[in-house]
């Protein structure tokens, strides 16, 4: 099961991350076919960083094949993902604000994608507000028992 510490991955990091979860568990091998084909890393590569991923407690060993080991995360992508938009809040001293004003100003946040994300966070919201309560109910209910 993945964990949710959230680590500092690198780029590189990252990229070799985003094939082992793409893979689900594989070996190195399996991991760097998983790459793009233009600009692939090598074999000896791939298989250094995925030894410091291991270190780093991002993957593991979950068992031996011949002479190849399989490799699965034990970091979320949810939880790497996380830690690069905490880094990059704290570029813009922790404000989503800022944040989103440079995106808009650099054209990389258009009025559609605003748009949609208001939608995301009235869904959020409403399933928020029937979890909180749907848990009030049950909480009355137990207590008249």
């Amino acid at each position: 099961m993945a964990i949710k510490t959230p680590m500092k991955l690198t780029k590189f990091e990252l990229e070799i991350m985003e094939a082992v979860w793409a893979v689900g568990s594989g070996s190195v091998r399996e991991i760097q076919e998983q790459l793009p084909v233009r600009n692939r890393p090598a074999y000896t590569t791939v298989q250094t960083i995925i030894y410091r991923l291991e270190e780093k407690g991002a993957v593991r060993r979950v068992k031996k094949v011949g002479n190849a080991h399989i490799f699965e995360a034990m970091v979320s992508r949810k939880a790497a993902h996380s830690r690069l938009i905490d880094d990059l809040l704290r570029v813009f001293g922790g404000s989503p604000r800022l944040l989103m004003a440079q995106l808009v100003e650099t054209g990389q946040l258009t009025l559609q994608d605003i748009r949609e994300l208001e939608n995301t966070l009235e869904t959020l919201a409403s399933e928020k507000h029937k979890a909180a309560r749907s848990s009030t109910r049950k909480t009355i209910r137990q207590s008249k028992r």
